[in-house]
């Protein structure tokens, strides 16, 4: 027998312990193992979660968890970083094996605990931190192992993608649409992490690390949010024939990486534009098996806890059998180099509020030529003869460097009314 014990009795804590005991014949089936869950701990007891737990289980004392003898696997679901690393260093100094959803804990102290787990010859198991319900850890790590990861993009968070999808269904504002999320429970009450793309960039460190063999760090990924899309944004998308996504985007160009999370407009055709509402996805290109894409739940308390469990039976299959490191990665290899973000090539669209007089395009369009910037098309919208109307610019691959130098330049235009608005492009010209 395994035993199990959860620190966090959340959202996903809950779902964790639910699907330990109500699919415990189920596990033991599959697995061949039983797999009880002995112990959970949370600083409030009393809470109900709709949950009947046997007598004992719940503590409101981690260390009579982590201090059990018979405990052989720590699930950590308590989210954040101080307490969250301690535990489950706790854990690993006392042998025991780790599970955890916690992508903040991996991106910010991913190596230090794999090193620590290395030593103690423990497991890690991380598939929940990265899309929840889908196993898209699992098929970096193990499904791809042959290929040379080229790209891996992903809608990572499922609540900005809830308001995108709104916003381009309803033609909402950003801010009716953020409200009604948080009535819904897709939003927190402090929506920054979600909305600013820190979540994503956290998911982002850990596929790259597992794509790439090396261990990258939110400190490495260039992150922008949502909260600035418009309205006007998403419908000049559409007429072009895209869709805004919050993208996470990993490549790797001769032999450098760049990682960033940012508003992106997709082709419409493209499947990844088509996910919408709360849900996730993954597209990985690898060299040998060509483009894939993995679709599903990205949050909840049953799909995270699913992947929860996936590792703890992973986990508990390696116990039986004597094996040991099938889980965690390396990170003693060097790191690949980063591109700079002033590196980066994409396509770019820019929306300015440019005066309806003669001259204006041809002074916009001479700057961006300066700055080997080439236009693909261009659209205007509206007719107000010496006042600001929406000039559009969509344009070839282009320089992020030189991309920022001509903006800084047309802002300064006294022809040009107000800051423009940039959006990264990704689609067939970027290979």
């Amino acid at each position: 027998m395994i035993h199990v014990g959860i620190i966090g009795f959340g959202t996903v804590g809950t779902g964790t312990a639910r699907i330990l005991l109500g699919n415990r014949s189920i596990l033991k089936e599959r697995t061949g193992i039983d797999i009880n869950l002995k112990k959970i701990a949370d600083i409030d007891i009393k809470r109900d979660r709709g949950l009947k737990l046997p007598k004992g289980v719940l503590t409101p004392k981690a260390d009579e968890l982590l201090n059990d003898p018979e405990i052989d696997i720590v699930v950590e679901l308590i989210g954040g970083t101080a307490i969250a690393k301690e535990m489950v260093l706790k854990a690993i100094d006392k042998g025991k094996h780790v599970v955890t959803a916690n992508k903040a804990l991996l991106a910010t102290h991913g190596p230090e605990i794999f090193r620590a787990a290395g030593k103690h010859k423990v497991e890690i198991g991380f598939e929940a931190s990265v899309a929840g319900g889908i196993p898209i850890v699992k098929v970096v790590r193990e499904g791809l192992v042959a290929n040379r990861i080229k790209a891996v993009y992903g809608i990572i968070n499922g609540t900005s993608n809830y308001i995108l999808t709104k916003m381009t269904e309803e033609k909402a504002e950003f801010s009716e649409v953020l409200k009604e999320a948080q009535k819904l429970g897709y939003a927190e009450a402090d929506p920054t992490y979600d909305i600013e793309g820190i979540d994503s960039a956290h998911k982002l460190a850990i596929l790259a690390s597992l794509s790439y063999g090396s261990q990258y760090s939110i400190r490495d990924v260039h992150c922008e949010g949502i909260s600035w899309i418009s309205p006007m944004d998403i419908e000049f998308a559409r007429e072009l024939g895209y869709k805004i996504k919050l993208l996470a985007i990993a490549k790797e160009t001769d032999g450098k990486v760049e990682l960033r999370v940012h508003p992106t407009m997709i082709p419409e055709e493209y499947l990844i534009s088509k996910v919408d509402g709360v849900f996730n996805a993954v597209y990985v290109e690898g060299d040998a098996v060509g483009s894939t894409l993995y679709y599903g739940r990205g949050a909840g308390d049953m799909p995270t806890g699913s992947a929860v469990v996936a590792d703890i039976a992973d986990i508990s299959r390696n116990i039986v059998n004597g094996a040991h490191g099938r889980l965690s990665f390396s990170v003693s290899r060097k790191a690949k180099n980063l591109m700079k973000m002033e590196d980066v090539r994409s396509m770019y669209y820019f929306r300015f509020s440019a005066l309806d007089k003669p001259g204006v395009l041809s002074k916009i369009s001479g700057i961006l030529g300066k700055y080997n910037i080439s236009i693909v098309s261009v659209i205007q919208k509206g007719r107000r003869e010496g006042k600001a109307v929406p000039l559009v610019v969509l344009t070839h691959m282009a320089r992020e460097k030189d991309v920022v130098s001509a903006i800084r330049e047309i802002n300064r235009l006294s022809v040009v009314a107000d800051k423009a608005a940039i959006i990264r492009v990704e689609g067939q010209e970027n290979g």
